[in-house]
């Protein structure tokens, strides 16, 4: 894990004085993200469905700016604690960031599993939607009324046919198209993206490099793969204020592989 500064002078504290949820925070593009939203100055809460993974996160964090409560994500017990514990505990909610995605399946979509189909679905597409839902009605976060920015994670896998993982890159179209439509249905309080990376060096891309990463970054024009950090950046610049007048967008980051002809 690369080193992390308190501030970073570029960006200074954007998000001083606010709360931030990153769900799926325990690792990976997740934790990277509510890091960066951390230190620019948001209060974040972290969700994952593994408490031990989630304690050990939250310990990277400053002393009492950061807190984990873990759970499923397409659970709604779950997610009624988490909204309940921040308006008890900070009053507000100012920036939900909605990470959690899975696929547990991988090859043609023609001997696909319905059966996971209906899983990915339910927590990549129906998951985002509940989470959302969730933070605009809760009385007493004031989400509409703190001017409350949505930054969804999607993937370029929802953008062009990418074999093998097929089903998860349907998932994520969907999720592009909920952030369109969300962002329609309601601006002008709340400001709804997303971000679709290409390959970022995760443990959940793990099997789409390992053993052969020099040769598929070499796809790339940047010539590497992302890292946590690249998308935690594009996440905290459609959150913050300096992207006041962005909404229903969707930010390829994706080191230029789409346009050179590549794929996820």
């Amino acid at each position: 894990m690369s080193d992390r500064t308190e501030t970073s002078p570029r960006s200074g504290r954007r998000f001083e004085g606010q709360v931030a949820l990153v769900t799926g925070a325990s690792r990976g593009i997740g934790l990277g993200i509510a890091q960066r939203l951390n230190d620019e100055g948001a209060t974040v809460v972290l969700t994952a469905r593994k408490p031990e993974a989630l304690q050990e996160a939250v310990a990277q964090f400053p002393e009492g700016t950061a807190i984990g409560i873990a759970g499923k994500s397409d659970d709604p017990a779950h997610r009624a604690e988490v909204f309940d514990t921040i308006a008890q505990k900070f009053g507000r909610l100012d920036v939900l960031v909605t990470n959690v995605g899975i696929n547990p399946v991988y090859g043609p979509l023609i001997d696909l599993d319905l059966d996971a189909a209906r899983k990915i679905l339910d927590v990549n597409v129906l998951g985002t939607l509940a989470w959302v839902q969730g933070a605009v009605h809760h009385e007493k976060l004031g989400f509409r009324e703190n001017k409350g920015r949505i930054v969804s994670i999607s993937s370029v896998a929802g953008e062009r046919p990418s074999p093998g993982i097929s089903f998860y890159g349907i998932s994520k179209a969907a999720v592009s198209h909920l952030t369109r439509s969300l962002a329609v249905e309601l601006g002008p309080d709340i400001r709804v993206n997303a971000v679709a990376p290409a390959v970022v060096k995760t443990n959940f891309a793990t099997a789409l490099y390992e053993g052969r990463e020099e040769e598929v970054a070499s796809a790339y024009p940047v010539k590497r793969l992302g890292a946590p950090e690249d998308i935690a950046a594009a996440v905290a610049y459609l959150a913050s204020a300096d992207a006041d007048w962005i909404t229903a967008q969707v930010l390829t980051a994706d080191g230029g592989v789409i346009t050179a002809g590549g794929s996820a």
